[in-house]
């Protein structure tokens, strides 16, 4: 019994080391053992939640050119990538919407990514190169307690390689997409380029050298429209008005005739990328290493607008007002303004830890990300004056950015120990800083930084947090985790400035919140396993939904320094199947939220407020299965996939009590993915893949029930296929497509149409 025992804890003590070590945990050991884990879609036996696995060899079946690409296929997830090289590519997840960022818990080599200083500031992909990729793992719900309360959604760990002897990769990617939409077609794309170098050497010492490169031009994302109100009449306009072609005329995504003027907003996305990395590592005993990192990425972005109005002569018109089959219309001089946007950033962590095979190990985690340059110009009039100078706004960012500190130690048990060689430990301390300086100077040339001081935005958020878990064997096939996690959470410096407005300083606040956690699973033979899990998260508010509220010519931000925290409370029970030929899981989900943060435009006109607010509660309920057959039928071909359903509503609200029981927004009831890859040789590779996502609503109101339309919430149904073939020299050759029947689908903003592309790869070294 005693063997049997030690024998299930030492498999317990690798998966949870392996959990750990996202966080900058202890040994080098837990790289091997994820590798373990993750071998079969990283469904481990032991874990205290769900988690699904990408490795690189998995990923070179589809077509990614960004890193979030690498969630494409994942269960139950959805990233909102609106074009190649989106700044803004959010994740959504079995409870929260993709305009829930500070639910998505992304982190890189135990290192945190997540961008928690804006609406739509996503976590920051830009920093990884897609060549580096070597696997991703990704945890669902707040079930450990070594994550901080922004795990209540979903948490992503990124691993890059590490090289074990000298290796070398470059690649190049083109990319094109036909967009058509109200009449105007055009095609758009652009291409990248990556480099990836890495060494180990005689003395334990290595190192990586990975540079991306990326120029890239969206699709037309917004337009200029004016819809008619509720009773059926467009907005009352006096005056003059120019007689103007090309107005296109729709339906709204609540029903209502509307005018389209345009693709407005800096519709058309130029965007040129470039991001490197240096990563090393060094050991300095045979018990001791140190790593640590510096990467960079600057982005330089030119935004265009298109109008559709021409006067009689054919001139483009771009504001004034204007009549169009008989109705009188408003165009704002600011509608069509054009704007740039410098950004330049960087990034360094360092890790010390320790790489016992068991007993004690420890690790100190530090890493700093920091925006050096961040400025949007934004002009406050449309093109043709634009072009040659005019009055704007410089949003800057400047000096903004993140601190985090793990403090870690986890105890491998060894047989006959002091824990009775059934208990593995981990214990902590977690600090992160995030700091918001967000000035909007008005300029009299909107392409010049200098200007007078026109608004403000800062403040400061700090968490500090002390957990501990214990992953005990109570038996021979039973394993029980427990955790809890204290939590210390202050926000601080709140200040806002605007002309013409008196300054307002916030008072500090703090909060402290206790988050228990607990997981029972059993294993009645090597391929079955049930697992309960149940925990609680605490999601503090970020800076961005405390302090920064802003107003420019196109939009307005109402920011809410009195929020309180979301609490999850959430409830997971998993059946996993892995027979030799493959893995299966099914999951019954709850996830019952307290004070859910929602941040909502009102409606859908030219700079309407976008409002920042609790919702009482809202909760969540659904099933979620995941699986994967390997060489069944045909010894060459795999095929994984998901299915999941949601039944996401809200409960109570007593500030609207009309919006109980409606949709909780982006949440869709039914999300499911399906790939297959043919591997017929080993040189030649074939994948196609499907992913759905049903129609929800975008708003609390639950009102706009028109998602097939620009500005609403649709169906998504995307078919991706990919052929690669490698040759002797280490050379690969690839032609991919996504969304093959080129469907046309929304998340407000249109989603990409048929994207191809086409690609070469060169690698030398460990098997690549």
């Amino acid at each position: 019994m005693v063997i049997r025992i030690a024998a299930s804890t030492a498999v317990l003590s690798i998966a949870a080391i392996s959990l750990a070590h996202a966080q900058g945990v202890a040994t080098d050991k837990l790289i091997e053992s994820i590798t373990v884990v993750g071998a079969r879609q990283g469904e481990s036996f032991d874990l205290p939640a769900p988690i699904a696995s990408k490795t690189f060899e998995e990923l070179r079946a589809q077509n990614l050119v960004n890193p979030e690409d690498a969630l494409k296929y994942v269960p139950n997830v959805t990233i909102r990538k609106r074009y190649i090289g989106d700044r803004n590519a959010l994740i959504g997840g079995r409870s929260f919407s993709t305009l829930q960022a500070p639910r998505g818990l992304v982190l890189m080599d135990g290192y945190l990514l997540s961008n928690f200083l804006g609406r739509f500031d996503a976590p920051r992909w830009n920093m990884i190169s897609p060549e580096e990729i070597d696997r991703v793992d990704v945890l669902y719900g707040p079930f450990s307690a070594i994550y901080p309360g922004n795990s209540i959604g979903t948490t992503v760990q990124v691993r890059t390689r590490r090289p074990a002897e000298r290796e070398l990769s470059v690649r190049t990617t083109a990319f094109g997409e036909n967009f058509d939409q109200y009449g105007r077609s055009e095609d758009f794309g652009g291409y990248q380029a990556s480099a990836f170098f890495g060494d180990r050497f005689d003395n334990g010492a290595w190192f990586t050298l990975a540079a991306n490169h990326q120029d890239a031009t969206s699709h037309p994302m917004q337009y200029f429209t004016v819809s008619q109100s509720a009773t059926g009449q467009f907005p009352t306009v006096a005056g003059t008005a120019t007689p103007v072609t090309g107005v296109i005329f729709d339906t709204d995504p609540f029903g209502r005739q509307r005018a389209v003027f345009g693709a407005n907003a800096g519709a058309i996305d130029h965007t040129v990328q470039n991001q490197w990395k240096l990563r090393g590592g060094y050991e300095l005993t045979d018990w001791l290493e140190a790593e640590g990192f510096v990467a960079g990425w600057t982005n330089d972005t030119v935004n265009e607008n298109r109008t559709f109005m021409r006067d009689s002569a054919g001139n483009p018109v771009w504001s004034g007002r204007v009549v169009a089959d008989g109705i009188v219309f408003d165009v704002p001089a600011a509608a069509f303004a054009p704007s740039t946007r410098d950004e330049r950033h960087v990034q360094w962590g360092t890790t010390l830890r320790t790489t016992r095979d068991t007993g004690w190990n420890a690790s100190a985690v530090f890493s700093e990300y920091r925006i050096s340059e961040d400025s949007t110009f934004q002009a406050n009039t449309a093109l043709a004056p634009a072009a040659g100078g005019w009055s704007g706004t410089n949003s800057e960012r400047d000096g903004t950015g993140w601190k985090t500190f793990e403090l870690q130690g986890v105890y491998t048990p060894i047989e006959g120990d002091w824990t009775g060689g059934a208990h593995t430990l981990a214990l902590g301390y977690h600090r992160n800083d995030y700091r918001l300086e967000s000035p909007i100077y008005a300029t009299s040339d909107w392409r010049q930084r200098a200007g007078t001081l026109a608004q403000d935005a800062r403040g400061e958020t700090a968490l500090q947090a002390l957990y501990a878990q214990d992953a005990w064997a109570l038996a021979e096939r039973w394993v029980l985790t427990l955790g809890l996690r204290y939590e210390d959470w202050q926000a601080s410096d709140g200040f806002q400035f605007a002309t013409g407005i008196a300054p307002n300083f916030y008072p500090s606040r703090s909060e402290r919140k206790f988050s228990p956690k607990a997981s029972l699973a059993f294993r009645p033979d090597d391929e079955w396993q049930v697992r309960l899990s149940a925990g609680r998260g605490v999601r503090f508010p970020t800076v961005a939904e405390l302090f920064l509220g802003a107003v420019t010519s196109t939009q307005i931000v109402v920011n809410d320094p009195n929020l309180e925290p979301e609490i999850s409370d959430a409830v997971d029970l998993s059946v996993e199947y892995q027979p030799a030929f493959g893995h299966v899981r099914v999951s019954l989900f709850q996830d019952d939220v307290q004070d859910t943060i929602w941040n909502q435009t009102n409606s859908f006109v030219f700079r309407s407020p976008s409002i920042v607010q609790n919702i009482d509660r809202v909760r969540t309920r659904g099933i979620e299965t995941a699986f994967g057959i390997n060489g069944v039928g045909i010894d060459t071909l795999s095929i994984e996939g998901s299915i999941a359903y949601a039944r996401a509503r809200i409960v109570r609200n007593e500030n609207h009590p009309e919006y109980v029981g409606n949709w909780w927004p982006r949440v869709p009831d039914w999300r499911g993915n399906l790939q297959a890859v043919w591997r017929p040789t080993p040189s030649w590779l074939a994948s196609l893949g499907f992913r759905y996502s049903g129609k929800t609503f975008g708003r609390l109101e639950n009102d706009d029930f028109n998602g097939d339309t620009y500005a609403g919430i649709s169906q998504v149904r995307t078919w991706d296929g990919r052929v690669a073939y490698t040759m002797l020299n280490g050379t690969e050759l690839a032609i991919g497509i996504d969304n093959i029947t080129n469907d046309r689908s929304y998340q407000s903003h249109p989603y990409p149409s048929r994207t191809a592309f086409a690609e070469v790869r060169w690698s030398m070294g460990a098997g690549r």
